[in-house]
Formats: structure tokens, sequence, C-alpha cells
């Protein structure tokens, strides 16, 4: 199993760097990809990954990416609130016509589906964007970085329990570890490429830092939030695409959270208080 595991994991960080270092419509595409798989994934939880339910949702997460390329050179946020009305409208007349064949719960599953996974995955493309775009490199150190120094300090010293019923293996020393371990990561990345990030943030080895603070602290409630969904639906793993790791969603559990905190963090060590200006907000 650990063969496995390592082996997949080295597949997907060449893959996935290789999105990266391409970016533009190579990264938006891969992630368009992801999404349709992770929505297919959560979709398959309720029984909708092949009825009309379904089928709505991978069209609009493909209407949602096409308007994420369009909006690409954009760092407020552009998608209209119409956008998401229309979805629910047309999730709820298919509900209303099959019923009671469908009920509301895979009609809440599906539209949760498309925010959770599309929305917030697209962010890794909006932070790729954003100037030289090297900070996009934040959101996996921050997310599998915490990931594996919490692992590593739970192993060695973790005694308290974080969360016994949602993931009785996490102790807080492992947490603590975790944010740690995070932000030196942050800090070495900006000492490495710091030429390339001083016309970016004003201050790149404290920058990166607090980006991979906050992103480690939001990558454990991604964790937990997942292990949730997984709970509540008596599920193990969300799929079987990944040998070793699972399905999509439990590689990209905590990334799908970190990558949006992430964004709005970079947003305001850049910006400031004008980061308000990107939420139409008036101070």
């Amino acid at each position: 199993m650990f063969k496995t595991r390592l082996i997949s994991g080295i597949a997907l960080i060449i893959i996935l760097g290789l999105l990266l270092y391409f970016g533009g419509t190579v990264l938006l595409c891969g992630l368009a990809a992801v999404s349709l798989i992770g929505v297919y994934e959560l979709n398959k939880i309720v029984g909708c990954e092949k009825n009309a339910l379904g089928l709505v949702s991978y069209i609009f997460t493909i209407a949602y990416y096409v308007i994420v390329y369009f909006a690409r050179d954009s760092r407020a946020d552009v998608i209209p609130a119409a956008f998401f009305v229309a979805y629910l409208m047309l999730l709820m007349i298919i509900y209303v016509v099959t019923f009671p064949k469908l009920n509301s719960k895979q009609v809440t599953m599906v539209f949760f589906g498309l925010i959770y996974v599309s929305v917030m995955l697209s962010y890794i493309f909006r932070i790729r964007m954003l100037d030289n775009g090297f900070l996009v490199w934040l959101v996996f150190l921050a997310s599998w970085g915490c990931d594996t120094c919490a692992y590593a300090v739970g192993v060695l010293i973790g005694k308290h329990k974080m969360s016994p019923k949602l993931s009785p293996k996490k102790s807080i020393e492992g947490a603590v570890g975790g944010v740690v371990g995070s932000a030196l990561l942050g800090v070495i990345f900006a000492l490495v490429f710091k030429s390339h990030l001083t016309q970016v943030l004003p201050n790149p080895v404290l920058g990166c830092a607090v980006i991979c603070v906050v992103g480690s602290l939001i990558s454990m409630i991604g964790d937990l939030a997942a292990s949730a969904i997984k709970r509540n639906n008596d599920i193990k793993d969300y799929g079987k695409l990944i040998p070793g790791h699972g399905g999509i969603l439990d590689r990209f559990d905590s990334v799908i959270f970190v990558a949006p905190g992430i964004f709005y963090t970079i947003l305001f060590l850049m910006n400031g208080l004008d980061v308000f200006k990107l939420f139409n907000l008036h101070l």
C-alpha cells in the first residue's frame, strides 16, 4: 500500500507541477477536469452522478470555467449572482418535475458541489494569474505541507485529540506542528524565490510566512469538513481514482479550502484595505 501510495503521489505531483508551470489555459482546463471529477464524486454520494441533476451540474461546472477564462485578468469576483440563481432554479425545476423520484438532499448536495468543488478550486487559477504567478505554490505548501508536518509531529509527541469524533488520529500538538512547519516552508520558499516575489509582496519572507499560516489553519478546517461529509454519508473515501489516496476530493480536500483563503490573503498583503473594493465594500 505504501509503495502504491508513494508512486501515485509522485505522479500526481508531477502532473500538478506541469499544470502550474504552464498555467493559463492548460491549468484552467486541468482544474475544470479535476472539478468535474470532484463534482461527480459528490453526486455519487447521493446517487445523482448519472441523472438529470448530475448532468446539469457538469454543464454548469464547464460554464463556470468558461466565465473564469474570459475574466482571467480580473482580480475581482466577476461571476454574476444570476449564474447561481439560474443553476438553483434549474435544479428545482428538475426536482419538481420528477417528484417524488428525487429528494431535497440530492438537490442540496448537487448545488453545494458546484461551489464547494468548482468555484473554490478555480482560485488556484486566479492565484496563478496574479502578477508572476509564483505564489500559487504556497497553496500546496500550506495545505500538503501542513498535513505532512502535522502527521510527523502528531506521531512523535501527539497526545491530546483535536477532533475525536471526526478524525481520532489528529492531535492538538500535530496541528500546532503543522502550522509552524507550514510557516517555515513559507519562509524557505521566500528565501529561495525572493527575487521573484519582491515585486508582489513588500516583505516576501514575512508575507509568505503569514500566507502559509493562514493557509495551514484553513487547510485543517477543510480536512475536517471533508471528513464530516464522509462520516455523515457512511463512506470511507470519495472514490478510487488515485491509488492509495482515494478520490480527487480525498487528495484535494484541504486544497479546496486553502485556495480562496490564500487568494484573498495575498490581495490583502498586496493592496491593504483596497482588497475590500473587490467585494464592493466601502470603508
